[in-house]
């Protein structure tokens, strides 16, 4: 009998979640079960990428970095297999399945069973797996501010400063400086009621003001009052757990979209006596999300502008908007500089950069260099136009020193290019795990020539040739110079098969 999708998708949980550790007292829980209609893309929303990484994987980076020791749960959802897998197996992270999407409370909900309530004790945060550029140091800051508050609650806030009627977000609502019958509020005052969603604003009468009571006393918010308010919730929550564990079970579905908001539990611990704080995020653009592709792509943008702001001074970009180089090897810039050479690396329009590659002093990846992969730089390498340097995973391609490759050319897999060499445009090179491919130093390659898993001697000169699993030695003929190899071929295919139009 078919295994159901519950099925395959709970072996995909076994399989790639890994243990609970009850020793940290922190738990981070990452919502990222929707799909997102409004993207309309067959990749999960959740798998959009902001500068070359998924955003689910950019939140839990962001977790894992600016919290110290701490669980997560990915909770999952449409597109559940694929989040699972491109996530993969990780320390200390769990996955959950939301099989009908019924609100972020439910989804939290969902995760939380993953924990046994008499092992853990400690703070839960609970973040939207779309928020892909959230960083460590603001989720440091929240967790600072969680504790010095002592709340047992905290939302993060943002400020919305565009047209208020575009303003999707729920908005903060706090308490007002007097109540209705003008009595001032006290310590009450600034104190967060709750947040209502913006749907649910829509849905109120224009001249019925909405009413809510808190410690005793009862403020008033007219419909266009919540809709100027342009304080709004993040989706970014923490919470004593013990209290979060014991209220998220009390919340009711009963509003516009009949779903279990997480918000809901501001009013839930208001009414319990239990302490809400706030903190506004000090960069707005940390807490942005996204349900098109015109935000994504204005998200994407936003991190290239903070990864050139890095490096701008380190090394030269030709085009600050037309560049991508991943964190990864940003981050070995940064490290490379603090030992205080000039690199002299020169990126130009177009080049991409990707995880794995090691840079190098005085290098120069000219428009449009695709690089990426275990790709290796020597020093006072140039690499031409629209040429592509990658390799597999466990491999490694190798230019040494002074290594200078032309336009237009390939070179992928297992290779090494010795020091001094010039590949010329139009060369195709390749290399497998079982044929790699070694190009000795001193060596030049041009012409419209290809080379798999072939190791060619020094100081060689090789034109117009293919070259398929040759072991090429240099030859010195008797007027004391190096025997070029010219115009080879391997014997052909399939000869019967062609014949004179």
């Amino acid at each position: 009998m078919k295994n159901s999708r519950k099925d395959i998708v709970n072996n995909l949980i076994n399989n790639y979640s890994s243990e609970f550790n009850y020793k940290y007292k922190e738990t981070a829980i990452i919502l990222a079960a929707g799909h997102g209609k409004r993207i309309k893309s067959q990749t999960s929303k959740m798998l959009h990428k902001i500068w070359g990484e998924p955003t689910v994987q950019r939140v839990y980076d962001a977790c894992k970095n600016g919290l110290s020791k701490i669980n997560s749960i990915i909770v999952t959802g449409i597109k559940a297999e694929d989040v699972i897998e491109v996530i993969g197996n990780k320390k200390n992270n769990l996955f959950a399945f939301q099989e009908e999407q019924n609100g972020t409370g439910h989804a939290a909900q969902i995760a939380l069973q993953k924990i046994k309530k008499d092992k853990f004790s400690g703070t839960v945060y609970i973040l939207p797996g779309d928020m892909g550029l959230i960083n460590e140091q603001t989720m440091k800051m929240f967790r600072r501010e969680f504790i010095k508050s002592k709340s047992d609650m905290m939302v993060l806030t943002g400020m919305y400063s565009g047209d208020p009627n575009k303003n999707s977000y729920g908005r903060i609502v706090r308490v007002k400086s007097h109540d209705d019958s003008g009595k001032p509020s006290g310590k009450d005052k600034g104190k967060v009621i709750e947040i209502i969603e913006h749907k649910d604003i829509l849905s109120l009468d224009d001249n019925k003001p909405l009413l809510r009571k808190f410690n005793g006393k009862v403020y008033s918010f007219t419909k266009d009052e919540l809709i100027k308010n342009n304080e709004f919730n993040s989706g970014v929550f923490a919470f004593k757990y013990e209290y979060l564990v014991k209220l998220i079970k009390q919340i009711k579905s009963d509003n516009v979209q009949g779903e279990i908001y997480i918000t809901d539990l501001i009013s839930l611990f208001n009414k319990n006596g239990l302490s809400v704080g706030a903190v506004s995020a000090q960069q707005q653009h940390v807490i942005m999300g996204f349900n098109n592709k015109s935000v994504l792509k204005e998200m994407d943008a936003i991190a290239r502008k903070i990864n050139y702001e890095k490096i701008k001074d380190i090394i030269a970009i030709d085009d600050p908007e037309d560049f991508f180089i991943s964190d990864e090897v940003i981050k070995e810039i940064i490290k490379l500089d603090k030992k205080g050479k000039p690199l002299d690396i020169q990126i130009g329009k177009g080049v991409f950069v990707g995880n794995g590659v090691k840079l190098n002093y005085n290098l120069t990846l000219k428009k449009n260099v695709y690089v990426s992969g275990n790709v290796q730089f020597g020093k006072n390498v140039i690499v031409g136009e629209n040429v592509h340097l990658s390799c597999f995973p466990k491999q490694k391609l190798e230019l040494k020193d002074n290594v200078e490759i032309l336009w237009n050319d390939i070179i992928k897999g297992n290779i090494v290019i010795g020091e001094n060499s010039r590949i010329e445009s139009s060369v195709n090179m390749t290399g497998s795990d079982e044929y790699p491919t070694r190009i000795g130093n001193n060596v030049t390659i041009k012409g419209t020539s290809y080379v798999f898993g072939s190791i060619i001697d020094n100081d060689l000169f090789i034109e117009h040739s293919v070259l398929i699993k040759k072991k090429v030695d240099k030859l010195i003929r008797k007027d004391g110079n190096i025997q070029p190899i010219r115009f080879f071929l391997p014997m052909p295919e399939g000869i019967d098969a062609i014949e004179e139009v």
